[in-house]
């Protein structure tokens, strides 16, 4: 089952991972120097908290499926709603490889959906455009070119169909 994302930047991880802990009766799954992040249940959320640098509050919003199928499906929701969709595939982030799509609503606000393949030592490295603060590991997508409208995310990440 896929899980909704919620992805905030704090200004005091220690204070932050306590109150969390508290409002959610369960401690982190994963606790880093700079990062922390709660698989909960009931709510199925993903939920992670960092001090990257950025303003206090969310930094973005988004859907982790469970297969490279469900990202795929996901892609073509975000095409039929319009706008930049920028692919990355095999990422680093979050301590984290995944497989990722970024757009941004209409106001501007960025959505992840990804599928994880995997753990990393680090939070963050790859050649994408970092945001404009260069703080987060989501790309700038609005320095990104619109896809051409006939590509299309028809097909699961790296699986080499398209």
């Amino acid at each position: 089952m896929n899980r909704f994302h919620v992805h905030l930047n704090v200004t005091d991880l220690d204070t932050s991972i306590r109150f969390y802990s508290a409002l959610f009766a369960t401690q982190p799954a994963v606790v880093k120097p700079d990062y922390a992040k709660w698989m909960l249940d009931d709510p199925r959320v993903n939920f992670a908290i960092s001090t990257t640098g950025r303003a206090a509050g969310i930094d973005h919003l988004g859907f982790q499926v469970e297969s490279a199928d469900g990202l795929a499906a996901i892609g073509r929701r975000l095409d039929a709603a319009g706008g930049t969709v920028v692919p990355e595939d095999a990422t680093i982030c979050c301590y984290a490889q995944s497989d990722k799509l970024w757009t941004e609503d209409p106001q501007g606000t960025r959505w992840e959906s990804f599928h994880t393949t995997g753990e990393a030592t680090t939070y963050y490295a790859g050649e994408a455009a970092c945001a404009t603060d260069g703080a987060a590991c989501s790309p700038d997508v609005a320095s990104v070119a619109p896809r051409p409208a006939a590509v299309a995310s028809c097909c699961p990440p790296a699986s080499g169909c398209c």
